[in-house]
């Protein structure tokens, strides 16, 4: 290999390596500014899902301030009985006044207003969402 090849490699690692640097601080930032700026407001608003459908469950309430993990393990932030269900099936995440939901890479799937989720997804009061046989109500 020639010493110019050679040069010209270390040189695109180098730009790569800055690159990924400089990615990694702006979502830190992104992260400590969102955090010093909710904190600044006070108190944060709380979301809420009610249990539409379930075996065992209809009618009782999933209250969100922060960050809730949903799922059938007794470690789970809010338990989720329904046999289809993970042991970590979804998490529900507010930030200011937007409640979002992310699929913990589940068999079954989690589904929002009938479509499967592969990605994380806002939810808007009345959405539906659906792990197994559970039906939950966004409000």
């Amino acid at each position: 290999m020639s010493a110019l090849v050679a040069n010209l490699l270390k040189l695109a690692f180098v730009g790569l390596l800055y690159l990924f640097l400089w990615q990694m601080a702006r979502s830190i930032g992104g992260h400590l500014v969102a955090d010093t700026t909710s904190a600044r407001r006070g108190k944060r608003r709380v979301g809420e899902l009610i249990v539409v459908r379930s075996d065992t469950q209809a009618g009782s309430r999933i209250a969100v301030a922060d960050s809730v993990v949903l799922g059938r393990s007794p470690e789970a932030d809010a338990l989720l009985d329904d046999p289809y269900a993970s042991m970590f099936h979804l998490r529900l995440t507010m930030d200011g006044d937007t409640m979002s939901l992310a699929d913990l890479g589940t068999t079954n799937g989690t589904y929002v207003n009938g479509r499967r989720v592969t990605s994380p997804v806002v939810l808007n009061a009345g959405d539906s969402v659906q792990v197994g046989k559970t039906i939950m109500e966004v409000k």
